[in-house]
């Protein structure tokens, strides 16, 4: 597999796309205006501990308060227990230091942690523990004895802290397992000077999201970073030769004509991104919905019919939708419950062969996952760790007309909610005539389709009733003006 990973980088936006094989899979965008904030540290104030639900809200300076829980709580070394709760370790007024583990999403503040951890190329350091551990991600018995072993010996060279190692450390000899815990701790002592002498508001600030990728990102697969933007080329560059080596040759600085994404067809794919609908190649079709509580996948044959019998058609059908919603899930960022409605198979081993290919689509994915077995239902319950906002909610914002809800009443819905509105007039106040504003959709309605019924109303409350149309009304808008 050849992974590529693109990022265009302009003043206001930085905008990273993963490919394998050439196909986008993945998009990442930060903004000027709204960065990042996961992994940055904070000096906090408790602003309301909730002991029902065994959380607290903690103020941090952006707006909105941060959401802890008592399982994200440590103070001097000790967690809270069910003997114990929160309100046993923290209360209105204290400060605290916290990590952001999860963005602000929609109405909700960020996601905080008091368990402390600095991510590096090949380890995350715990500053607050003493244990070591491997992720769960480097599977080799052999390779996993090694590192362990590796990282028992660096630590015992005076190294404080517990550490992580990460699925880059894979093949790293102890040398660099050794420098990379001496850069954690000293960039400890800097980050530990702050939390002493800071106010409240930010501590420390995670790497720009241009340096994040090469950090985080980069694996064996990739065969090319290519960047836009000169200045940053340079600085990813040094970052490169000091903390990544192996990765300075794979950095290419664009200089083509056409924009970067162009020349690859990302901005098409970005657009299609943000359809409701997305076609399959055999004919059929996906149907994205996305609600606060979930999101669902609803899988369509649409114009295939196949060549064989139904079930061969539909279990086509499905098996590509499986390819098709891993991908899109990726590229779109969708977080939380997920519910995929396949069409009903009747075949026990087509429904196993559904869901294998499901996960295995979905085992490249970087954030964490679960998938359920096919329910009665039919249905395919997964979750997945939402850790940003989805791609829909970075670059859209609900419809002034329909308020988000994809629809708008139509223009005789709207019709006869005038009707009713002028039957309320007439009865309450007195006048003479009565004016209508309205689009020019439904004033055309009103005087040409129910042009009889308007005139057995006229007729009936005995007032004369004008038109006026208004072009910046929507068709759901309209005024009934006594005159």
């Amino acid at each position: 597999m050849s992974d590529e990973i693109l990022i265009n980088i302009t003043p206001p936006e930085t905008r990273v796309a993963v490919l394998e094989n050439g196909v986008l899979q993945e998009l990442i965008i930060e903004r000027q205006r709204k960065r990042d904030i996961v992994g940055n540290l904070y000096h906090g104030e408790v602003c309301r501990v909730m002991p029902g639900m065994q959380a607290a809200f903690v103020e941090i300076g952006l707006g909105r308060a941060g959401f802890l829980h008592a399982s994200d709580v440590l103070v001097n070394g000790a967690e809270p227990t069910e003997e114990k709760g929160i309100e046993r370790f923290l209360h209105q007024g204290q400060q605290v230091v916290v990590q952001v583990l999860k963005a602000p999403l929609g109405t909700k503040g960020p996601r905080l942690t008091m368990n402390i951890s600095i991510p590096s190329r090949y380890q995350v350091f715990l500053p607050y523990s003493d244990k070591l551990a491997l992720s769960v991600q480097l599977e080799d018995e052999a390779e996993r004895e090694r590192l362990l072993a590796c990282m028992e010996v660096c630590k015992k060279q005076g190294y404080s802290g517990g550490y992580i190692a990460r699925t880059a450390a894979e093949g790293v000899d102890g040398e660099n397992i050794r420098a990379d815990m001496l850069f954690l701790n000293k960039l400890w002592e800097v980050i530990n000077e702050q939390i002493l002498s800071s106010k409240l508001g930010l501590i420390y600030e995670d790497l720009p999201l241009s340096s994040k990728i090469l950090r985080d990102w980069y694996q064996s697969s990739v065969t090319k970073i290519v960047v836009d933007s000169n200045s940053n080329y340079e600085r990813m560059t040094d970052f490169a030769k000091k903390f990544m080596p192996e990765v300075s040759s794979l950095l290419e600085l664009y200089k083509g004509g056409r924009p970067l994404f162009d020349m690859y067809n990302i901005e098409s794919e970005i657009k299609c991104a943000l359809d409701r609908k997305v076609p399959l190649k055999s004919g059929g079709h996906l149907v994205f919905d996305q609600t606060e509580a979930m999101t669902t996948v609803d899988v369509n044959t649409g114009s295939y019919l196949g060549r064989g019998n139904q079930e061969q058609t539909i279990f086509k059908t499905n098996l590509e939708a499986a390819q098709a919603t891993a991908r899109q899930l990726r590229l779109r960022n969708l977080g939380g419950i997920i519910i995929v409605d396949f069409i009903d198979m009747q075949n026990e081993d087509h429904k196993d062969s559904v869901l294998q290919s499901l996960e295995k689509a979905m085992s490249k994915d970087h954030a964490k996952f679960s998938i359920s077995n096919v329910s009665e239902l039919g249905l395919v319950e997964m979750t997945r760790k939402r850790t940003r906002e989805s791609l829909e909610q970075v670059m859209c914002e609900p419809c002034e007309t329909c308020s988000g809800t994809g629809k708008v009443r139509t223009p005789d819905t709207t019709c006869y909610e005038i009707f009713r509105e002028i039957m309320r007039d007439a009865r309450q106040y007195e006048a003479k005539e009565l004016l209508v504003l309205a689009s020019n959709e439904v004033v055309e309605m009103l005087l040409d389709e129910e042009s009889s019924t308007l005139a057995d109303l006229e007729s009936f409350v005995g007032i004369s009733i004008r038109f006026r149309a208004e072009s910046e009304y929507t068709q759901e808008q309209y005024d009934v003006v006594l005159v």
